[in-house]
């Protein structure tokens, strides 16, 4: 059967002459299984020194945004100090916008306030908290994030540790109130009779927080990777 041949000299089919371009799609077949190799392959490759570059990427985003909101913080404190202690309000929009200078106790928008001991330990623990995290970035929307959360954890964690309450002498540590300065809609926001006084750094680690809410809610972790849904 083995030189069994069709007319015309055509092998019949099935025939051993065919199983030869079975072998010869083998290689096919182990080429397929190639980008399974080659992902976990790149995975250890990202995880090599030439990973490490778009991390120091990374970091540097965080770093350079956090350094922009804390000076920023900072300046705007000062000058609003210098200029509105003591004295009335500035307009700037009536009814809408104005500066005025008060001292915090507690924490973002004055919530807490009498809590100040406690806050400066969670404002230093997140500090701590983002310093460590950020060895893990690979996510630019968490480097945004870690970086709006640092910064403004970093402004008022200064007033915590160096300002004094209400402008004068304190009797214990780390119970520095923070300047708030920044009043919209004064006498006239909807359901409550003022919104919060606040500054930069307040309206950094908001924003932060909700950024980490979407991406949380999005499955986005702090390494880049995205969590499969519960659908999926």
């Amino acid at each position: 059967m083995r030189g069994l041949q069709a007319e015309g000299g055509a092998p019949v089919a099935g025939t051993p002459d065919e199983p030869a371009e079975g072998r010869a799609e083998s290689p096919e077949k182990g080429s397929a299984e190639d980008p399974v190799r080659g992902s976990s392959a790149g995975r250890q490759e990202g995880e090599g020194p030439a990973g490490r570059g778009p991390r120091r990427g990374l970091f540097a985003v965080l770093v350079a945004l956090a350094a922009v909101i804390y000076a920023a913080d900072l300046v705007t404190k000062t000058v609003a100090l210098r200029t509105l202690e003591g004295e009335p309000p500035l307009v700037v929009l009536p009814g809408v916008l104005q500066f005025r200078v008060i001292f915090n106790s507690g924490a973002a928008f004055s919530i807490g306030t009498g809590m100040t001991f406690v806050f400066t330990l969670i404002a230093a623990g997140v500090v701590v908290a983002i310093v460590r995290t950020a060895r893990k970035l690979g996510s630019r929307a968490w480097a945004v994030t870690l970086g709006l959360l640092l910064g403004g954890a970093l402004g008022n964690l200064t007033d915590r540790l160096l300002r004094y309450p209400s402008g004068w002498g304190r009797s214990t540590q780390l119970q520095g109130h923070v300047v708030d300065f920044i009043e919209v809609l004064p006498g006239n926001f909807p359901v409550i009779d003022y919104f919060p006084v606040f500054n930069i750094a307040d309206s950094a680690i908001v924003c932060g927080g909700i950024l980490a809410v979407f991406l949380a809610w999005r499955n986005v972790q702090i390494d880049g990777s995205k969590e499969a849904g519960d659908g999926e």
